[in-house]
């Protein structure tokens, strides 16, 4: 039973882009299992606009800004009232937090570079700009080494994301770029790691239930013929980092797990006014230039995101549990006519408009210990 205060009603929270017709379907069907763990029901959008000055838990499809505007809008106060993040300013939603500023580089209202320094080796090497005249001068810098990864950081799936080799390629890249974008959001200029392995480490809470979580990530091929997220496969625990940590963990993993921990904690101390009940970072575990092994996050996602249908399934199997601590768990996006498995639970499949044909479903099964 849920522990926290009952809620009148789940709705979905636009974000500022229309939501792709996909996504909107998923988001529904999470909000629908959500107001379950919750003991209360899914609102329509027509029923949450009546339902204003209710008390209300919020699915955004983004993450907020201005904790002040949502507190006044929504009552949008604590971890119980949402699912996703709230943070004071647009670039802390991004990638452009996994890196100090290039060295006295301008910077957005907000910026903190104590949240680097506490991070400290949960990060990789790489320079987080905010023009493109520091962005030059970083790239100086960085290329020094080796070659470099230039990252718009509000694109996703690694789309966007170019090698550089030298100020001739820069200059190519910066010349399409928008310096107002840059300006309120950031370009990351980052090392280029190769063999990349990518770990999912989450955290996840709804009406009391808290789960935390460690896996890997998988790619496949959509109707262009690109490389796109594929699906998850996790580990999840009742609990927390603590109850994650105590499972029998390859190295790698646990070194993970602790690398997102701290950027976790960084982020928590130096960003006031930030709060998350959905908590996901990409960690990058690769080879630099010099053939050496490196691990760091790549970025954090604090709203809902593709692994998001696993997270709520284990929420509900432990609420519907209370006995079970470890729970398998897994999301999958295909982009082709294969058989789903009985024991999927499907979330979309159909004809998107902008996809094509696509399914995305997630499954869950005991867990069992290598």
């Amino acid at each position: 039973m849920p522990s926290t205060p009952r809620k009148s009603g789940v709705v979905l929270l636009p974000g500022a882009k229309p939501t792709p017709e996909h996504e909107h379907v998923v988001h529904k069907h999470l909000a629908i299992r959500i107001a379950a763990l919750l003991g209360t029901r899914f609102l329509e959008e027509d029923e949450g606009q009546h339902s204003k000055g209710e008390d209300l838990y919020y699915l955004p499809a983004d993450t907020l800004i201005d904790p002040t505007a949502w507190r006044e809008r929504c009552g949008i106060a604590t971890v119980n009232d949402f699912f996703g993040g709230l943070v004071s300013q647009p670039f802390m939603v991004t990638k452009a937090i996994s890196h100090p500023r290039v060295p006295d580089g301008a910077c957005p209202e907000g910026w903190a570079d104590a949240f680097a320094t506490q991070a400290g080796d949960a990060l990789l090497d790489g320079l987080t700009v905010f023009s493109l005249d520091d962005a030059r001068r970083a790239a100086a810098l960085l290329l020094k080494e080796a070659p470099l990864r230039l990252k718009p950081v509000r694109a996703t799936a690694g789309r966007g994301q170019t090698i550089i080799r030298d100020s001739q390629e820069l200059d190519l890249v910066l010349n399409h770029l928008d310096e107002a974008e840059i300006r309120v959001w950031g370009l990351v200029l980052e090392q280029n790691l190769t063999e990349v392995r990518t770990y999912s480490v989450g955290h996840v809470q709804v009406g009391g239930i808290s789960a935390c979580y460690h896996g890997t990530q998988q790619l496949t091929t959509d109707h262009r013929g690109e490389l796109v997220y594929g699906g998850s496969d996790l580990v999840v625990v009742r609990g927390d980092y603590a109850q994650l940590l105590a499972l029998a963990l390859e190295d790698d993993t646990r070194l993970a797990i602790t690398q997102a921990q701290r950027y976790e904690q960084a982020a928590l101390s130096a960003f006031p006014g930030f709060l998350a009940s959905r908590r996901n970072y990409d960690v990058a575990h690769g080879l630099d230039h010099r053939g050496q092994v490196r691990s760091g996050v790549l970025e954090q996602s604090w709203r809902v995101g593709g692994a998001s249908s696993a997270e709520i399934l284990a929420l509900q199997a432990f609420a519907a549990d209370p006995a079970l601590q470890c729970i398998q768990a897994s999301t999958h996006e295909v982009f082709d006519n294969s058989p789903i498995p009985a024991d999927a639970t499907v979330f979309y499949q159909g004809e998107d408009s902008e996809l094509g044909r696509l399914s995305k479903y997630a499954r869950i099964r005991d867990y069992e210990r290598a």
